[in-house]
This record gives structure tokens, C-alpha cells and sequence, in this order.
């Protein structure tokens, strides 16, 4: 349990630590952006390039995987660990592969994904609408919002398998390197 006076100790290391760093935070927000922007402007290429990174990314921790549960073969949950590593090597060989056709398979995910979070969100905010009382909507908004973005994504497959991720991927970078020079800036002013 952490106490009052721990985390305004806490806060304080982060906010000198924020404000000892706010270039590299600045830069690396500029980055991000100028990176949304490409994927926004290319979302094919943008789509193509995360399906590639993910197959990198599954291949080596799948390789890793395998080398450290070999090595500690003798721990505990060592077949899960085994079947973890061997799926994700798999993944990866998978995506590499076949980057166009795992970019169809990740978009129907990413849809899924979509759908399935808009109707939670949905019934999370109608659940609790008298606690949340103004807040609900804003929720159900959001629920909305994940069925919309869901349904383009689903009605318009395969076509959107082209896109879609890449422009998800573009947002979200440009969102997130937006708050990185946002936090950089006001932390220079301190």
C-alpha cells in the first residue's frame, strides 16, 4: 500500500525526470507523428510493415522462448512454455510468409476485436449508468463508436485489409506523439 507523502515523492521524481528529458520526449513525439502521418497518408504500406514487424517481433521471442525453456527445462510449466514458444515461433514464420494474407487475418482480428469491445462497452455503460450519472453517455459513445469503426472494418473485407490497420496504427501514433510533445512542452516549462 503506498502512502500520501510516498506519492507526492513519487510525483516529484517524475515530474524531474520528465523535465531533465523533455527533448528526448519532444523528439520522440515528433517521430511518432511524423510516423502517424506516413501510416495515415500510406495506410497500405503502413499495414504491410506492422504485419512484417509483428511476424519479426513473434519470431524472435518465439526463438528466445524456446532457447530459455530449453535451458530451464527442469522449472515448472515447462510444456507451457514450450507450447508458448513454439506458437509464437510459428506466428511469426506465419506472418512473415504470408504478410498480404496475414494482413486479411489480422484486419478480421482487429474487427473482431472492434465488435466485441463496443458491445462490453455498451453493456458496461448501461450497467452502470446511475453510478456514472453525466459519465455514461460518454461510454456508450465510445461502445457506439467501436460498433461503427467494427462494421466498416467487417462490411468492407477484404478491401479493408488494405487499410485498416495501417490507418489504426497512423492514429494511434499521431495521438500518442501529440501527448509526448504536449508532456514535453509543459515539462520544459517548469
Amino acid at each position: 500500500m503506498t502512502l500520501p507523502e510516498e506519492n507526492t515523492r513519487l510525483q516529484a521524481e517524475l515530474n524531474a525526470a520528465v523535465h531533465a528529458h523533455w527533448k528526448a520526449l519532444l523528439i520522440e513525439g515528433v517521430l511518432f507523428v511524423i510516423f502517424g502521418l506516413a501510416a495515415i497518408i500510406l495506410p497500405p504500406f503502413a499495414s504491410l510493415a506492422f504485419t512484417i514487424l509483428l511476424g519479426w517481433m513473434l519470431l524472435i521471442s518465439g526463438v528466445i522462448g524456446l532457447a530459455l525453456t530449453i535451458w530451464a527445462r527442469q522449472s515448472p510449466g515447462f510444456w507451457w512454455s514450450l507450447a508458448s514458444a513454439v506458437v509464437a515461433l510459428i506466428a511469426g514464420v506465419i506472418l512473415l510468409a504470408r504478410p498480404l494474407e496475414a494482413t486479411l487475418t489480422l484486419t478480421i482480428v482487429v474487427g473482431a476485436y472492434f465488435l466485441a469491445e463496443g458491445v462490453v462497452t455498451i453493456m458496461y455503460a448501461l450497467e452502470h449508468r446511475r453510478e456514472l450519472i453525466e459519465r455514461w453517455g460518454w461510454l456508450l459513445a465510445s461502445g457506439l463508436a467501436d460498433l461503427l469503426v467494427a462494421a466498416v472494418i467487417i462490411s468492407g473485407l477484404p478491401g479493408t485489409a488494405l487499410w485498416a490497420i495501417g490507418l489504426l496504427v497512423g492514429i494511434n501514433l499521431l495521438f500518442g506523439g501529440a501527448s509526448m510533445i504536449a508532456m514535453a512542452l509543459a515539462a520544459r516549462n517548469r
